[in-house]
């Protein structure tokens, strides 16, 4: 490869960790009453926090279930496309729900919404459109509108799936820390 070349990758390299790293310090402007609102609720949850989305938007959601789990807050995940075709039936009365989705608007995530608002669970959506349909069905919304992907196109989800992972991370220390859990309270869950 020629230095031009090198530098080509350099000059896209810094450009993508710049958008990024400008859209997790946006974040900051969405810690609200909605997110207050995500952890007074989970917290005082006597069921799980149930976690859904489609697309990156579900690799995200197993992510955030998988360190909620590790930190004291009992989560599973739900694919949105299978919840409709009968996953569904996981979600108990007490549970919580939290659909993740960019643009709120999928078909999937519409039907899902609706499930979850028929059942009488508390729905939060965590979402990129404040104008969906999901922020609309949405008991408490927790904001993830980016400006733009890092993608040059501004189609593949990379600056907005990273803001979710953030919110996600976020919930669950704040999570910890209204549940005091500590040092020893980890290493039961990380027995490894």
């Amino acid at each position: 490869m020629s230095n031009k070349t090198h530098d080509l990758i350099r000059e896209s390299a810094l450009r993508t960790i710049q958008m990024q790293a400008s859209a997790i310090a946006g974040l900051s402007s969405f810690v609200d009453e909605g997110l207050c609102n995500a952890v007074d609720v989970i917290a005082a949850g006597k069921g799980r926090l149930v976690v859904s989305g489609i697309g990156k938007s579900a690799i995200i959601a197993r992510k955030i279930v998988a360190t909620m789990n590790s930190t004291g807050t009992p989560a599973l995940f739900m694919h949105a496309a299978d919840a409709i075709h009968g996953d569904i039936g996981m979600v108990q009365e007490d549970d919580i729900v939290l659909i993740i989705s960019k643009s709120g608007d999928s078909p999937e995530i519409k039907v899902l919404a609706s499930l979850v608002k028929n059942f009488g669970n508390i729905l939060i959506g965590m979402v990129g459109n404040l104008k969906s349909y999901l922020s609309a069905q949405s008991n408490i919304i927790i904001n993830t509108t980016i400006e733009q992907e890092a993608c040059p196109n501004n189609l593949a989800p990379t600056t907005s799936t990273t803001g979710q992972m953030v919110m996600g991370d976020v919930l669950a220390i704040c999570l910890m820390e209204m549940k005091n859990f500590k040092t020893d309270d980890f290493a039961k869950f990380h027995p490894g």
